[in-house]
């Protein structure tokens, strides 16, 4: 039963990438985003503003760090992601966002002094693969003589941001709990989308577009995070990291069910080759997974 917490935490944020899709008919990416984080601090704040004293110690020196990565997890990375909704699929953007994993393997080389493993360019040659399957809708020579559509653009430059914020994370690693770690960076990154959010043609949210924002402010920045958490604690960082591989399988059945996006072959065989491409990547020389995106500071943003 304990692998439940894990499976229906992939489940929210699958579910989050439809949200994503379907705010782009109904509300401004701009508004989405400040409304997405101004409504999760609301919930928030009742419960972090007591550790934020107490820890004020330690987060003082820290201010401009979490500033930043307030700025790619939840500013750069979602407003990106609202925005690419309006011109991709639900099912792409979920299978883009699923090379998180593998980004962050060859950005830590730089930044945390991390070796690559010869499977880990196997698995990156295989994922790209994968992707070029699925954008080109079948031909295998996608990036060679393609362009990359507008959304699908949008969603890679958002997973090489969410792959900066996430190896960020792990060399910045300070002494302030997760849960305030994630606060301080949500006040930020409200702060940074107000100018985002005021030059929005229309400021308040529409009728329709209010679930949208309740189900990505409470379920998916709130409530995942800390089964999140949860999870890790009780199985495992490795285990639970499994798990994040079933997050393009559950978007894309659900795309295919609410959203009527139609699934072809393509998508089934990019999707297995992205998926086990990232699956090789975090496997070390001596068969110990990697563990870099699964620490319990870390949530994927999607």
């Amino acid at each position: 039963m304990i692998y439940l917490l894990p499976l229906f935490t992939v489940f929210i944020w699958a579910v989050n990438s439809i949200v994503n899709k379907m705010a782009a008919s109904v509300i401004e990416p701009s508004a989405m985003s400040f409304y997405r984080w101004f409504f999760a601090m609301l919930i928030l704040t009742p419960f972090c503003i007591r550790s934020v004293r107490k820890q004020w110690h330690a987060i003082k020196p820290n201010l401009s760090k979490l500033a930043f990565l307030g700025f790619l997890g939840m500013v750069l990375n979602q407003s990106l992601g609202y925005y690419a909704g309006m011109t991709t699929t639900a099912s792409n953007m979920a299978l883009i966002t699923s090379l998180v994993p593998l980004i962050s393997v060859f950005i830590s080389v730089p930044l945390l002094n991390k070796s690559i493993s010869a499977l880990s360019i196997v698995g990156g040659a295989i994922s790209l693969s994968g992707l070029a399957l699925m954008l080109g809708e079948g031909d295998p020579l996608f990036f060679v003589h393609q362009t990359v559509t507008q959304g699908d653009g949008l969603m890679l430059i958002a997973a090489s941001v969410y792959a900066t914020y996430c190896v960020l994370l792990k060399r910045w690693k300070m002494p302030i709990s997760n849960w305030v770690v994630i606060y301080m960076q949500g006040l930020f990154a409200v702060a940074m989308l107000t100018p985002l959010w005021l030059s929005s043609d229309q400021l308040l949210p529409t009728q329709s577009s209010l679930p949208l924002i309740a189900y990505a402010g409470l379920a998916a920045s709130v409530l995942a995070p800390w089964m999140w958490v949860k999870a890790i604690d009780a199985i495992g960082a490795d285990s639970s990291a499994m798990f994040m591989n079933l997050l393009p399988v559950f978007a894309i059945a659900l795309a295919a069910t609410w959203l009527g996006e139609r699934i072809h072959q393509f998508h089934i065989m990019g999707g297995v080759m992205v998926i086990l491409g990232v699956i090789l990547s975090q496997v070390r020389r001596n068969h110990v997974k990697q563990t870099l995106l699964v620490t319990p500071e870390v949530k994927p943003q999607v």
